[in-house]
């Protein structure tokens, strides 16, 4: 009876052996597919009523190192953030120059202030004034197209969030998919098992590039994956990752107000849970590093403007003098009052506001000035503009019977001489008596029409912005308030009121209450859910730096007033003012400069004691100094993103922006090196442990290809014996 077991045992390790020798050539038909990991099976003896009946195979495992595979996890998603980082700075880099660059906005500004040195030196050269005007415009575009770029970097960084996040919902469906087979092949014990947990190992790999994620495994094979911070992504179910994409971004949509969505898993928004992947660089991008870049163009493009602006507006042009001068400034109508129809008021102080009608020759054809002579020093702007627009008229005056000053349907102030031989000068002296030092008046302004005189500004002109450089297209819809902590005792004491006005409701039409020990968070709740304001009012706490703004935007761009009616001036101590964001996007040189550079003042009214008149001098060069002298002296810079507060030069504000982002770029480039070399050497360790080796494969096929012969020839000899006995029967 022996030669029946030795059949049945040769034969089971000539099958054994067979399935070996299965199991070797598919190690090495794999030797190069990426993923694959060395198959290896036990034999097991197989034993029946005490005796040996031979071998079977038992089941196929994968070589593979568990603490590997999850090093590799974490390393891959650093590296994919860093990746994302870099490819993002390195366009940005691109976009902005290098620092020593001579296309550098850097080294635009340094242009400009060439020019304006230039111009200084002859105010009569009228290709001076071209030069000017083309390094003005060569800034204003170059700060626009900047800006326009860095909007379409962002709004590219969020459509391929959107894109992540769908490869993400892709690879979990997989994922869930592969769980359940591998579940099934396990319970049933079909062959194929190993191949599939290769396969979810690198749906894995795929995943962690794209979002940080931690696994652990159950008995029944099915692992569960969430994210590094424990958010639950695949379990019995997927819980799938959304968010809503926008093509095109602008400086005020941000994720923290809620222009821009954030990414939601069951409803629950997760984006600043998401520590690492692709997604994490995508998400740095597009709400920190090129918003902050952002707010520090916006801050030169803001100083810029403002500082020139404020010089300009000292000046007047000859010969081509204006003889119509429209504001920038928009006032709010209050259109149930037709004879005071613009009533916020200003005050003037400091000074006195002087107006000179010249003819085309620069000589002078009458003077006044607006306190001393006319009798106005405090009052609404149509109560102003009607008392300028009586002495234009007027037989003792200029005689001008055409001559209008009004604030038109856009809110400006409008000062028409009414013939364009004659032309309008504005300077502000110390005093009402002719020749009197240039000096700039203060301008109280009760913005909210309620009798508080609370904001002030420096220079008639400047206030009105009647004889501007630059402008830009946006109203004073945006204020923000200095860097704080969201949560920082603002020292409220008592109960302070914040009033709310612009063109579209008028005066007051909202108010909130901000009560002791309220916080930045409490304000914005408060504005925010206030029935009066919120169709109209957005509030938001925006990152800058290491804290936060309080932003207040009028939500449809109209002109907004915050007047604080009761309180201890929080408003001030907030810094809470017309915001730069968006200057660097809208910054113009102003349309009439352009056509006429002529209209460029270099100088302002010169008096002649001998002959007690102002007279006009093309030659004159005092404001084109004090407009060069912008560059060179300091200007104090709000906070903006990875810069603080700080005092320096405009060229130099910008070269420290572009040398910021030239930095990034640099350490982006040298941690994505060095985080690749070590995801890659994880990659190797885990080929040494988990790959293919042909020798040690040829090896285990001499091994069974012996073993499959020695079964063969045990099996023939027993069935030899075996015919030999019947045939003798």
């Amino acid at each position: 009876m022996a030669l029946i077991p030795g059949l049945s045992t040769s034969l089971s390790g000539m099958k054994t052996a067979q399935a070996q020798l299965e199991i070797i050539s598919r190690n090495v038909a794999n030797v190069d597919t990426p993923g694959y990991t060395r198959k290896t099976a036990q034999q097991n003896n197989i034993v029946q009523a005490g005796s040996s009946m031979g071998v079977s195979l038992g089941e196929v495992q994968r070589s593979v190192d568990e603490g590997l595979l999850k090093s590799y996890l974490s390393s891959n998603s650093l590296t994919s953030n860093y990746s994302a980082l870099n490819t993002y700075l390195s366009k940005t880099e691109v976009l902005l120059g290098t620092p020593q660059g001579d296309g550098s906005i850097s080294a635009n500004v340094a242009a400009l202030q060439a020019a304006f040195d230039t111009f200084a030196t002859d105010t009569t050269s009228s290709a001076g004034r071209y030069n000017l005007i083309n390094q003005a415009d060569t800034v204003t575009s170059r700060l626009n197209y900047i800006s326009q770029e860095i909007q379409k970097l962002r709004g590219d960084a969020d459509v391929n969030i959107g894109e992540a996040v769908e490869n993400v919902n892709t690879l979990l469906d997989k994922l869930d998919n592969l769980n359940d087979q591998i579940v099934k092949y396990s319970v049933l014990g079909y062959d194929g098992t190993a191949d599939l947990l290769d396969q979810r190992d690198d749906a894995l790999r795929e995943l962690s590039g794209l979002i940080d994620i931690s696994y652990f495994k159950r008995e029944t094979g099915a692992i569960v994956i969430q994210t590094t911070n424990g958010i639950t992504l695949l379990d019995n179910d997927v819980h799938k990752l959304s968010h809503n994409s926008i093509a095109q971004a602008s400086p005020t949509a941000t994720y923290a107000n809620g222009g821009i969505g954030g990414i939601y898993v069951d409803g629950k928004d997760i984006t600043t849970s998401i520590k690492d992947g692709e997604l994490k660089g995508l998400i740095d991008i597009r709400d920190t590093t090129l918003p902050s870049l952002q707010s520090q163009l916006d801050e030169l493009a803001g100083t810029l403007m403002d500082e020139i602006n404020q010089i300009h507006n000292m000046g007047t042009a000859y010969p081509n003098t204006p003889d119509i001068l429209t504001g920038n400034r928009t006032f709010i109508k209050d259109a149930a009052n037709p004879d005071n129809m613009y009533p916020q008021s200003i005050r003037i102080e400091n000074g006195d506001v002087r107006f000179t009608i010249f003819d085309s020759q620069g000589n002078q054809v009458s003077t006044t000035t607006l306190g001393g002579n006319l009798g106005f020093t405090e009052g609404s702007i149509s109560e102003m503009a009607n008392t300028i627009q009586d002495w234009m008229r007027s037989a003792d005056g200029p005689n001008l019977p055409q001559a209008r000053v009004y604030v038109n349907d856009s809110g400006n102030l409008v000062i028409d001489t009414g013939d364009s031989n004659y032309g309008f000068s504005i300077m502000d002296e110390a005093s009402s008596t002719p020749g009197s030092e240039q000096q700039n008046v203060t301008i109280k302004f009760d913005s909210g029409n309620n009798n508080l005189f609370d904001k002030e500004y420096e220079g008639f002109s400047s206030f009105f912005g009647l004889n501007d450089f630059f402008v830009d297209s946006q109203n004073d819809y945006i204020y923000d308030s200095k860097v704080l902590s969201p949560t920082a005792n603002l020292g409220v004491t008592n109960p302070t009121i914040w009033s709310f006005s612009d063109t579209l409701n008028g005066f007051g039409y909202g108010t909130i209450t901000i009560s002791p020990n309220d916080s930045l968070s409490d304000i914005v709740n408060s504005i925010n859910t206030n029935p009066a304001l919120n169709n109209n009012i957005r509030a938001s706490l925006v990152p800058n730096g290491s804290g936060y703004m309080l932003r207040i935007e009028d939500l449809a761009g109209n002109q907004l007033e915050i007047n604080e009616i009761q309180g201890d001036n929080l408003i001030g101590r907030l810094g809470l003012e017309p915001s730069n964001v968006n200057t660097s996007l809208t910054i113009a040189v102003r349309d009439e400069l352009k056509v006429n550079p002529g209209l460029v003042a270099g100088g302002s009214p010169q008096f002649n004691s001998s002959t007690g008149k102002y007279v006009l001098s093309e030659a004159a060069n005092n404001i084109a100094n004090k407009l060069g002298e912008v560059f060179s002296r300091t200007n104090d810079f709000k906070q903006s993103g990875t810069i603080a507060q700080t005092t320096t030069t405009l060229a130099n504000y910008a070269s420290t922006f572009v040398g910021n982002i030239a930095t990034q770029t640099s350490n982006a480039e040298s941690s994505l090196a060095y985080q690749e070399e070590l995801t890659n050497s994880i990659s190797l360790k885990e080929a040494q442990v988990s790959g293919v080796d042909i020798d040690e494969e040829l090896g285990q096929m001499i091994i069974f290809q012996q073993t499959y012969a020695a079964c063969a020839q045990a099996f023939t000899a027993c069935k030899e014996i075996l015919d030999m006995l019947l045939n003798v029967v």
